[in-house]
């Protein structure tokens, strides 16, 4: 019982995948059929309706030919045996006829005590005839009935009395051979629309259906990537936009795979190298005891360095964290971080292969955190510092880094270009997002990425010039607003 209870509940946890107990085939064919039934029942209605009429009008017609026939007798003189010989032949048991203000029955024989129905085919329409013609079939006595129609020549109108019965067998002899030839053609019909919707929605929604089950086994595979058809309709364009969708998941889950690859790397070598750092910052602190000037004049620079990668350290990769600390702004000289971003990437020593121009106005200033700004400023200049030594086609000479800075009104304009040979148009697509933008081979795009995101921390923006010789990437930097209560506040308080 503890060993059970100690088991985790799976039909619990796990929601249970519903199994497909009728398929879209199946669900197709129980709709195909019944509308089909329908149909052919609304055809059924009014041929039935249509089936007695036209046998009714067929008593008429053959009682108009007996009534000429009777007629033209000597005096209306008919033996018996000639009249019933000619009732049995239209099927009826009697026949008048009316002509001005006299009723003449022409021939009778077996005449029935009451007649149980009158039908008069002059005032007949739509509506009566199939009311009549269910009420018919449904009467199941031998039943007598009156039928009125059209008299020939100068005749007001004949009537003709028949049993009901032989007329409600045939139309159930009818109606069998509607159903059995309905049985057939709902067949045939619905096999055929079965088909063509099998062949146009069902076969390839099932192919969209197994390829998402496939898919979500393994949805870092490239293999179970549906192929889309060449279809234009609905159906064609989802394939396209799933394809499209399952290739976009399996890059993203390569790169967050990749960065949790990252994150337990550096995690690992985060303690050992902070030590190493902690153990190099003691050593520049007895190196800024002698008194070299040269030495005195670098060792600041390099505790300062050292100070910088101990607290990227600390942080293990600032890139993948949630996001980067909040940037703790203030106005800061953009000559002396330039500089100091010249000296650390190597190229403020007078055998640079580099030429660097520095066309910053005097003075400019930037309301911004300074060690961010050296941070992005820093992965500029040494991709630009990259681009230009795997320049092979350029002479020395034509190898140059400018650095331009400017104001526009409460924004501070920074610019750093190059001459090397710019950005690939296939880089350009992701030059923002890690592990997409680089160029280089053995080149991760975080520099650019983590650029990008410290700028937009300051509510600025870092984007790439169109047009220019090589690549120039522009930075820029509004100011903070002034809060007008509280610089009141610190003037009284002052």
């Amino acid at each position: 019982m503890a060993a059970s209870a100690d088991q985790p509940d799976r039909t619990t946890s796990e929601p249970s995948r519903p199994a497909l107990r009728f398929g879209l085939s199946g669900k197709l064919l129980l709709l195909t059929i019944p509308l089909i039934l329908i149909v052919e029942i609304l055809i059924y209605v009014p041929s039935i309706a249509n089936f007695r009429v036209n046998r009714l009008n067929d008593r008429l017609a053959a009682a108009n030919t007996a009534a000429l026939v009777l007629d033209a007798a000597p005096s209306g003189m008919v033996p018996d045996a000639l009249a019933r010989q000619i009732l049995s032949s239209i099927g009826a048991r009697a026949v008048a006829i009316k002509t001005g203000q006299q009723r003449r029955l022409l021939a009778a024989a077996d005449i029935p005590a009451k007649i149980d129905h009158d039908v008069d085919m002059r005032s007949m329409n739509a509506w009566s005839a199939i009311v009549e013609a269910f009420e018919v079939m449904i009467d199941s006595g031998d039943e007598v009935m009156r039928v009125l129609g059209p008299a020939p020549g100068s005749g007001q109108f004949i009537e003709v009395v028949i049993d009901e019965k032989p007329l409600r067998d045939a139309m159930f002899r009818f109606s069998r051979n509607v159903l059995l030839l309905s049985l057939v053609m709902t067949s045939i019909t619905a096999g055929l629309i079965y088909y063509a919707l099998h062949h146009l929605f069902v076969r390839p929604m099932r192919r969209i259906t197994a390829n998402l089950v496939a898919f979500h086994e393994n949805p870092e595979s490239t293999a179970h990537i549906i192929a889309p058809s060449r279809r234009g309709d609905e159906i064609g364009l989802a394939e396209r936009e799933l394809s499209d969708m399952q290739r976009d998941l399996v890059s993203m889950l390569h790169q967050k795979s990749h960065l949790a690859a990252l994150g337990l790397a550096v995690s690992k070598i985060n303690h050992d190298l902070r030590n190493l750092l902690a153990s190099s910052q003691l050593l520049s602190d007895q190196l800024a005891s002698v008194p070299d000037p040269r030495v005195q004049r670098f060792a600041p620079k390099l505790m300062r360095s050292l100070e910088r990668a101990i607290a990227f350290c600390q942080s293990t990769l600032s890139y993948g964290k949630a996001q980067e600390a909040p940037p703790d702004r203030r106005m800061v000289l953009v000559e002396a971080v330039v500089n100091e971003v010249r000296e650390s990437a190597g190229l403020a020593s007078a055998g640079s292969p580099v030429e660097w121009i520095n066309a910053i106005e005097r003075g400019l200033a930037v309301d911004a955190d300074p060690d961010q700004l050296f941070r992005v400023l820093l992965n500029l200049v040494r991709n630009a510092a990259q681009a230009l030594e795997a320049d092979k086609s350029k002479i020395a000479a034509a190898k140059q880094i400018r650095v331009t800075g400017r104001r526009e009104g409460s924004v501070t304009i920074l610019e750093i270009s190059d001459t090397g040979p710019g950005v690939p148009a296939r880089a350009r697509e992701h030059l923002f997002e890690a592990f997409q933008g680089s160029s280089r081979d053995g080149g991760t795009g975080l520099g650019l990425a983590i650029a990008a995101e410290l700028i937009r921390a300051h509510g600025g923006e870092l984007k790439l010039v169109e047009g220019t010789i090589g690549a120039t990437f522009r930075i820029s930097i509004p100011d903070r607003a002034v809060d007008l209560h509280s610089h009141r506040d610190s003037r009284i308080r002052a």
